[in-house]
């Protein structure tokens, strides 16, 4: 807890949550996937989304998820570039941009997590490159739960009709009582394991 700068960018990042979501309109970050593979879906088959003037969103879709709403989703995937879109694809740039400027700090500090024993994972500071004995399993083992875990949560998104962003963040700020038990939800599970995951990884470390 010395180190404060983790809590000094989250709440920098929040504040600018917030004043997206209080001047423009709240976000919800999963359903600009549905949008982004909207789009590769309609330049594949032309005839997924058409113009139709008698309904809100003004397009009709043969599409299911497309056409909720009064075609207000297929709008979307037809005119992407707006608001909720441009804000979702300044997330991972955003986020790379970030690690590009602290690459050297962020594979000094990864390599204090590594398991030396399964990865074999080595730091040269002079390069400052990773280099490991065994890449895939070195690849696999850092990205692998990670994308797992993503894949899960955009599933369930799609399942439930809604995403972990719009109940937590956008659904919080609109004073969703929903959105207040799931961040209480998440927040209860999560901070148990990882204290007991790292305690875990600590205890291997020593072994």
């Amino acid at each position: 807890m010395k180190n404060k700068k983790w809590l000094i960018g989250a709440l920098i990042l929040g504040f600018s949550f917030f004043i997206s979501v209080f001047l423009v309109k709240p976000i919800g970050v999963s359903t600009q996937f549905s949008v982004l593979s909207g789009i590769i879906h309609s330049s594949l088959d032309k005839d997924v989304i058409k113009e139709d003037p008698t309904r809100e969103g003004g397009y009709i879709s043969s599409n299911a998820y497309y056409d909720k709403s009064e075609g207000k989703l297929a709008k979307s995937i037809k005119n992407p570039l707006n608001y909720d879109f441009i804000f979702v694809l300044a997330i991972p740039l955003g986020g790379y941009l970030g690690y590009k400027l602290l690459k050297k700090k962020n594979l000094i500090e990864a390599s204090d997590f590594e398991d030396v024993e399964t990865q074999s994972c080595s730091i040269d500071e002079n390069k400052s490159t990773s280099t490991c004995s065994i890449e895939e399993k070195c690849f696999i083992k850092k990205y692998g739960p990670s994308f797992f875990g993503g894949a899960i949560l955009l599933f369930g998104a799609r399942l439930a009709d809604g995403c972990t962003s719009g109940h937590m963040m956008s659904g919080m700020m609109q004073g969703s009582v929903s959105g207040y038990i799931f961040a209480l939800s998440v927040f209860a599970t999560a901070i148990p394991t990882a204290i007991i995951l790292n305690k875990r990884r600590t205890n291997k470390r020593r072994a």
